[in-house]
């Protein structure tokens, strides 16, 4: 610990990773963890899922919404947010790079978040691509009162036409959460530090 206090006072540009369990203390349900939602993501947050079923994913992330806007930052984000405060004062900088989609080191006020993983907070126009900022809550009129996660409540099996849309005048398209799907992008993890799997990456010059 010394060492690493030490490395951290000197240090010019800081950057703090973060996973669920910062928002686990906040009710924030881990996806892993007890009372989480990993195996019923593995049907829901998919780009699939949403082309044969958007009212179903909308209703899934309808209830994260819910959970998101009622919970509030806890001491861990409120930290972290006051040392990227003294470290800004020093002429300093601190990012926080989360996988969290519940925007709450923002909520904390940290100015420079990186959301992996995307906002559960944000809409993205699946016609025109427009990320928008959306603090609505139902976003729509037709989600009121849905996305109960008891499973012998049955789907609501909204229209599409009823879903979230794009408020572009010239666009109308279906919204879809603007958070990244599972089975999404292959992931590149880059270590400078030589390694026993390092020669499965290296070739000797031709």
């Amino acid at each position: 610990m010394p060492k690493f206090l030490q490395v951290v006072s000197k240090a010019k540009h800081i950057a703090v990773i973060t996973g669920a369990g910062v928002g686990a203390e906040s009710g924030v349900p881990t996806f892993r963890g007890e009372g989480g939602p990993m195996e019923e993501m593995a049907d829901i947050a998919t780009p699939e899922a949403f082309s044969r079923n958007p009212s179903r994913v909308w209703e899934f992330y309808h209830h994260r919404r819910h959970l998101v806007l009622t919970q509030k930052p806890n001491a861990a984000h409120l930290a972290l947010a006051e040392c990227e405060a003294r470290l800004r004062k020093q002429g300093r900088s601190m990012v926080i790079i989360t996988q969290n989609i519940d925007d709450l080191h923002v909520k904390a006020g940290s100015k420079h978040v990186l959301n992996i993983h995307g906002s559960v907070m944000e809409t993205r126009c699946v016609s025109c691509g427009d990320v928008t900022v959306n603090h609505h809550h139902p976003i729509c009129a037709s989600l009121e009162g849905k996305g109960s996660p008891d499973p012998d409540i049955p789907e609501a099996e909204i229209p599409v036409d009823q879903l979230p849309r794009c408020e572009q005048s010239d666009c109308r398209g279906l919204l879809r959460p603007n958070v990244v799907a599972s089975r999404g992008v292959p992931v590149a993890e880059f270590n400078m530090t030589t390694t026993p799997k390092t020669e499965y990456f290296t070739r000797d010059p031709i």
